[in-house]
């Protein structure tokens, strides 16, 4: 019966906002949470280690890690997060979304431990472990991406998904500000328990023995909240639309839901069958016919997000230069290690409070109401625009009458990818692709956005350097420049306009709808419009 759908599926898609919605956001949020807290809670600490295992006697500055070993500390986990996204994706879409949706919290959770617990004294070993740990980390947090996003769409109901899908990636922005408070606590305890001379009085003195127990205690309590939810998500049931349309079970799919929703649901057996059976539903991943029906909603997911992550994940060139520029970090010489780990945690907190947070709720609060493309359009857009007023000229930043100006330039731009496609560009993944690619196809899209960040966070890195050789930082080559860097970026940033017109909106509409898995035609997914119809 083409355009027919399972009355399990509607009253999905009809039901009112209750009690289990915000269960499964806190149960899938919670796993965000963490995998925030465990992404960016490196950044806090790889200073400390710099001056903990890289300590130079005689130097006047404070110990850092060497160009290659940062870039492995902090880009290792990247690399698990883009294998976990791959291959957790994939077998979500193979065993179910329940069975998988716990190994990866318990991957998350003994790497989270073993992460701190990296032995041995001499920088190699430590750092060694540290990153053979933090890869694993990366592969439970990886997995975690296509799964909340996927069981969270197939959930939620059709008037609200949008939102209950971006609160779940909300809850990154708390896992980045725990990070920072929890990091804030635990350094002014130390500091206070273990005083020491600022780098400058006592370079050596400066870090007590007691300074390595706090990175280790600030990677283990990441942790705690995903230990927390073990539970929970153990006894979510398997999502109806994975039970009834990839494993043809109508009868567990109504059974499961009428549990959920508490109402009484028909099982629709020779329904399933139908619908399973019809010749539309004969095609496999990467197939002539998926490539026809999907191939560009495809390519829209997976270069929208590669593009926003290159641009967001850069970020990280210019927090040093405007933390120091307002006088949030003093210069590293002037403090103790512990004095240090508290004032840059106090930074990553306040940047957090004030511009990632606010983002993020933004687009939950706007996303089913303007819907998820005007949202990633406009966010590009704007990320452009202040890309390129920062970067055209740039001279006139430098100066440091016009520092607070740069600062506010930077953090609007930052505010848009959070009210724009660092939000939506998950979103959208999960709602557009058939129920038994779902889980796959928003893994490949977020492995897309993953190698962005990869060369957003550590290509810019080398290209940001100066182009003199005597002003490059140590131990890198000469680049292009921040500006040309900044030109780069903006570029980045409208290239993601033009392919954000390859995603269709979904808005109000169910998963069988856009996706067209409710018997309808080969033809009707031409349907699908990029802008909603006003």
């Amino acid at each position: 019966m083409p355009g027919d759908q399972l009355q399990v599926l509607n009253a999905l898609d009809v039901a009112k906002t209750q009690w289990y919605h915000f269960t499964a956001i806190v149960i899938a949020g919670m796993g965000f949470f963490t995998d925030a807290y465990d992404l960016f809670c490196i950044s806090l600490v790889t200073k400390l280690l710099g001056r903990i295992y890289y300590h130079v006697p005689g130097s006047l500055e404070p110990g850092t890690l060497p160009p290659n070993v940062a870039a492995a500390v902090n880009g290792v986990a990247f690399c698990g997060t883009l294998t976990g996204q791959l291959f957790f994706g994939w077998l979500g879409d193979k065993l179910g979304r329940k069975k998988v949706y716990g190994m990866t919290l318990m991957v998350m959770v003994i790497c989270s431990v073993a992460s701190g617990l990296s032995f041995g004294h001499k920088p190699k070993s430590v750092l060694a472990t540290l990153c053979f740990f933090r890869f694993w980390l990366g592969v439970g947090i990886g997995g975690d991406y296509p799964l909340s996003a996927t069981i969270m769409s197939e959930y939620a109901n059709k008037k609200t998904r949008g939102a209950f899908i971006a609160a779940v990636f909300a809850m990154q922005g708390f896992g980045i500000m725990a990070g920072g408070i929890f990091a804030i606590i635990i350094s002014a305890v130390f500091e206070a328990k273990f005083p020491a001379p600022t780098y400058a009085e006592d370079a050596l003195g400066s870090t007590v023995p007691q300074a390595d127990f706090v990175w280790r205690i600030i990677l283990m309590f990441g942790a705690l909240p995903a230990a927390m939810t073990y539970y929970s998500r153990s006894k979510m049931p398997e999502t109806a639309r994975y039970t009834a349309l990839v494993a043809k079970d109508a009868k567990q799919a109504a059974s499961d839901m009428a549990r959920v929703l508490q109402v009484e649901i028909e099982s629709e057996q020779q329904m399933v069958e139908e619908i399973s059976n019809g010749k539309s539903k004969d095609f496999s991943l990467f197939s002539k016919e998926f490539m026809k029906r999907h191939g560009l909603h495809l390519l829209g997911t997976t270069s929208t997000w590669f593009l926003l992550d290159i641009a967001f994940y850069s970020q990280n060139l210019f927090q040093k230069d405007i933390f120091s520029a307002i006088g949030w970090i003093p210069p590293a010489q002037t403090m103790n290690a512990i004095q240090e780990v508290f004032k840059i945690a106090r930074a990553q907190t306040l940047i957090a409070l004030c511009s990632t947070v606010p983002g993020y709720w933004f687009t939950v609060a706007f996303i089913d109401v303007i819907g998820r493309f005007a949202i990633q359009l406009m966010g590009f857009f704007f990320m452009t625009v202040f890309m390129f007023a920062l970067a055209i000229p740039y001279d006139h930043w430098t100066h440091k009458e016009n520092r607070i100006g740069f600062v506010v330039m930077y953090s609007l731009t930052f505010f848009f990818a959070n009210f724009g496609p660092n939000v939506t560009t998950f979103v959208v993944p999960a709602e557009i692709f058939p129920a038994r690619f779902r889980s796959t196809c928003h893994g490949i899209s977020a492995a897309s956005g993953k190698l962005g960040a990869i060369v957003g966070a550590f290509g810019f890195l080398y290209l940001a350097q100066s182009p003199d050789k005597n002003k490059t930082s140590a131990g890198y080559p000469p680049g292009i420049g921040v500006r040309n860097s900044l030109i780069m970026l903006g570029v980045v940033n409208f290239l993601g306009i033009l392919f954000t017109f390859l995603v269709p909106e979904a808005k109000g509409k169910s998963l069988e709808e856009i996706s067209g898995e409710n018997g309808e035609s080969e033809n009707t997914n031409n349907g699908n419009r990029t802008v909603p119809i006003v």
